[in-house]
């Protein structure tokens, strides 16, 4: 699985990164997180509000700060 955090880096952004490393690991589940920064990248997913969440190349959220447990059930 791989999960993408889409954001410039503001502290939304670094939460959001911190609450998805969280979920994988009290999920029990093997996937790998990447910070995707970049402007153009971030709009080619369509994403218009940031931070946003990406799960297997699906936006899944955007423009809001997503829990541990939020991320969690959108992993299973």
């Amino acid at each position: 699985m791989i999960i993408k955090i889409l954001g410039t880096g503001c502290p939304k952004c670094k939460k959001l990164e911190e609450n998805a490393r969280q979920a994988i690991n009290e999920a029990g589940i093997e996937a790998s997180i990447e910070k995707v920064t970049d402007l153009d990248k971030i709009m080619d997913y369509g994403v218009m509000i940031t931070p946003a969440l990406v799960i297997d190349g699906k936006v899944v959220a955007s423009g809001k700060l997503l829990s541990t447990s939020d991320i969690i059930a959108l992993l299973k």
